[in-house]
């Protein structure tokens, strides 16, 4: 017969304690991690899919982290593309709204006072940033997008800003005799108007006459010319006209009416003794509305010419020639250079769309474009009329000063409230509420997948926490219970335990 000892049954009691403290140990990390492993080789056979599993909801939660950054950045652009759309109805409103003609110390109306803040909230609106990305400059996100305004209108050492560039356009477009570029001749019984061949000033679109005994022909010829041959004397109450385009594709027509009152009226000519004498009177009323056009409607039209030119890719200049450079007698444009004109945007400016210049993964297959550029049409169409309008001035002194700044108000409201077939601000907002749409779709999507995969993985390596919580207190109970009868026995002698056991 064997008899075991006290000594035997504490080292039992021990190791069964130490797996207890191993076990409660476990639970205890399964508790606390919400995991039955902490690595996938305690997974066993399903290590591989919990593996496969946590690489996707790794990939899922950065398509997260992107559309969260996009949306942010998406939103700050639309709320821009507001401001923007809300300066130029603003401009253009007060443009309707405006009283009586009258100059500061500068030569400019408070319209044009007004139009300045505005170009400058504008240009500061176009170098907005999201973090460090500028979010009109296309990919170039770490430039700015746009000069400053001092530098667009004023220019910047020998580069030439807006206003210089409207002064040299105006120069070439009103000529060396003030008639933009026309000239009016004609021998006896004949009137004709023709041009200089240069892209400047008046052009010739057509003639359209009434006059009796009257041949009008043209534009025709090198350079196009309109002539009117006058066999007989035309009847009071008689008129021709001439079309004319300006330099900003606008149109006017000047129109002559033959009378018998001597001195005519305005846009009249005096029927003469014959034929020849007519066509003399008509040469000095044809000359005389040409000038009036030259100095009302035509700087206007040059004002809005010059902008287009300034704001195009690469700014357009005036050849003039020299030096010295005579911009009166100047037959074409040329590319403006970085040595002598104010680039106004600054970003990057290469052949990919706008919109594709910024693009995103927001989903497994899902992509977003959301770039922008400040050299958009609609943008810059918005930012050369208010510029020209802010850039333009007027001499208290000039007769024809008020009907040339409305003029030029009148073409730049309606530049401002939109032509048909360009784009305007609105499609640009549309552009970017569509990115929008995508990555909301995709953070929905995003936001369902990641549930599933973390269900799935729940299943794999996740733990029920209220019945680890019971083994827990089980364990716990146990392993008292066991501590306790360890130390009665620790404490029992031989002698003792014989008598104990004796007993």
């Amino acid at each position: 017969m064997s008899i075991t000892g006290p000594g035997s049954v504490t080292a039992l009691n021990l190791t069964a304690q130490n797996n207890m403290f191993n076990q409660l140990t476990t639970l205890s990390q399964e508790l606390g991690t919400g995991e039955a492993a902490q690595t996938y080789s305690g997974l066993d056979s399903q290590a591989g899919l919990a593996l496969q599993l946590n690489s996707q909801l790794s990939a899922i939660n950065g398509y997260s982290s992107t559309t969260t950054a996009v949306g942010t950045t998406l939103s700050i652009a639309q709320s821009v593309l507001g401001e923007l759309s809300s300066a130029g109805s603003d401009v253009a409103q007060s443009i309707a709204q405006q009283g009586s003609f009258t100059l500061d110390n500068n030569g400019q109306t408070t319209i044009q006072e007004g139009a300045a803040g505005y170009l400058d909230q504008i240009l500061s609106l176009l170098n907005t940033q999201v973090g460090t990305n500028y979010l009109f400059s296309g990919s170039a996100t770490n430039q700015p997008s746009v000069a400053p305004m001092d530098e667009i209108l004023n220019g910047n050492g020998a580069q030439a800003g807006l206003t210089q560039i409207i002064s040299e356009r105006l120069q070439a477009d009103e000529g060396s005799n003030n008639l933009g570029r026309l000239t009016v001749g004609g021998t006896s019984g004949q009137v004709t108007l023709s041009q200089d061949g240069s892209p400047f000033g008046f052009q010739l679109s057509g003639v359209n006459s009434s006059l009796t005994g009257a041949t009008a022909t043209g534009p025709t010829g090198t350079p196009p010319t309109i002539s009117v041959n006058l066999t007989s004397n035309p009847n009071p109450g008689d008129s021709i006209s001439f079309g004319l385009t300006l330099p900003d594709g606008s149109s006017q027509t000047i129109t002559l009416q033959a009378t018998t009152s001597s001195p005519p009226g305005a846009n009249q000519f005096t029927i003469g003794a014959n034929a020849a004498a007519t066509a003399t009177n008509m040469q000095t009323a044809l000359t005389t509305a040409v000038s009036n056009l030259a100095q009302t409607a035509l700087p206007a039209a040059s004002a809005i010419a010059a902008a287009n030119n300034f704001f195009s890719d690469p700014p357009q200049v005036v050849d003039g020639g020299g030096p010295p450079p005579d911009y009166a007698t100047a037959t074409s444009l040329t590319n403006g250079t970085t040595a002598n004109t104010v680039f106004w945007y600054t970003g990057e400016n290469g052949a990919t769309p706008a919109l594709q210049t910024a693009t995103a993964q927001v989903g497994p297959s899902t992509t977003v474009s959301y770039g922008m550029r400040a050299t958009e049409q609609a943008i810059t169409s918005l930012v050369a009329n208010v510029a020209v309008l802010a850039a333009t001035t007027y001499s208290a002194s000039n007769s024809n000063a008020q009907a040339s700044y409305q003029a030029l108000c009148q073409s730049v409201e309606a530049n401002l409230t939109g032509q048909s077939g360009t784009q305007s601000i609105s499609d640009i907002e549309a552009q970017i509420s569509d990115a929008q749409s995508t990555v909301q779709n995709a953070t929905t999507i995003n936001t369902q997948t990641q549930n599933t995969l973390q269900d799935m993985l729940q299943g794999i390596d996740g733990v029920n926490q209220d019945q680890i919580g019971e083994q827990i207190l089980t364990l716990q109970n146990a392993l008292s219970a066991s501590m306790s009868v360890t130390a009665r026995l620790a404490q029992l002698s031989l002698v003792n335990y014989l008598a104990a056991s004796s007993g």
